[in-house]
């Protein structure tokens, strides 16, 4: 990746984390932690690497994303109403009646969704679902899902993993957003995962980990799963929860949080002035 992509990218992923900021600002509460952490994986596969189009979001043989930890909705609207599928003010009607752009990701109401998220883990048996279709239909797109290190406690991402593992399903990208931390604290401390990368890789999924806010690094990750022929890809982000949004970095009670619009200001001005 040369160094005016990379600074572009890096730029699109400070926007979208403050339009993030500003979006949950404006509602007063919402799941800031976990849709902060993503946002550099959101800008490198929207402005870069998927094959879109906001004018055509249904787009035959488009690339998709199934966003299997739903609740980070905000990051994902963000990054959708930067790219131009909706204009900019819909992110102030976040969560509210009447909005088309719901707590969760829900295909039926927000262009540019490919999947609803229900219940953590539907999600990722979705997405495989989606790319053996698009195999089946011999398309040339790529699927790509994003799960969490919580949601990764349910059942259904192993059973979901097998599935992939079985059937080869090499034309879809998997990220596991590890940021350590879930709902009620730690992961380490509620249900401990362990040396995912080796579960993944017992699991028969061709396994990488990188740092999840490193633009370059997830670039090359994702590369490498595009030419790996014979397994799906898992990629393990080492994130930050909360990343960006000064007051909810390194606490323990940053699932969700309730902050209003000026301090929501406050935390943008914060994140102008870092590098």
């Amino acid at each position: 990746m040369d160094k005016e992509t990379l600074t572009y990218l890096k730029g699109q992923a400070k926007e979208i984390r403050k339009l993030t900021i500003e979006e949950i600002g404006t509602l007063g509460t919402g799941h800031i932690g976990g849709a902060m952490s993503i946002v550099d994986v959101l800008a490198l596969l929207y402005f870069h690497r998927m094959k879109v189009d906001p004018a055509q979001p249904r787009m035959k043989d488009r690339d998709q994303l199934v966003m299997s930890k739903g609740h980070a909705g905000p990051a994902v609207y963000a990054t959708l109403a930067l790219k131009g599928y909706f204009p900019k003010d819909w992110l102030k009607t976040l969560n509210q009646g009447g909005t088309r752009l719901p707590s969760h990701c829900d295909r039926n109401l927000t262009p540019g969704i490919d999947m609803t998220a229900g219940s953590l883990g539907q999600g990722f048996s979705a997405a495989l679902g989606i790319a053996l279709g698009l195999r089946i239909d011999k398309s040339p797109a790529r699927v790509y899902t994003i799960i969490g290190d919580g949601e990764s406690n349910e059942g259904q991402i192993w059973e979901a993993a097998l599935f992939g593992a079985a059937r080869r399903i090499t034309n879809l990208t998997a990220f596991t957003d590890y940021n350590k931390q879930q709902l009620d604290g730690y992961t380490k401390d509620i249900l401990d995962l362990g040396d995912l990368k080796a579960k993944w890789e017992a699991f028969g999924w061709h396994t990488q980990e990188v740092d999840g806010h490193d633009i370059e690094a997830l670039d090359e990750a994702i590369e490498k799963s595009i030419a790996e022929q014979d397994k799906p890809s898992m990629i393990i982000m080492n994130t930050i929860k909360s990343k960006g949004f000064v007051f909810g970095e390194g606490i323990e009670k940053n699932h969700s949080m309730a902050f209003d619009l000026e301090k929501a200001r406050e935390a943008i001005a914060v994140l102008e002035a870092r590098e």
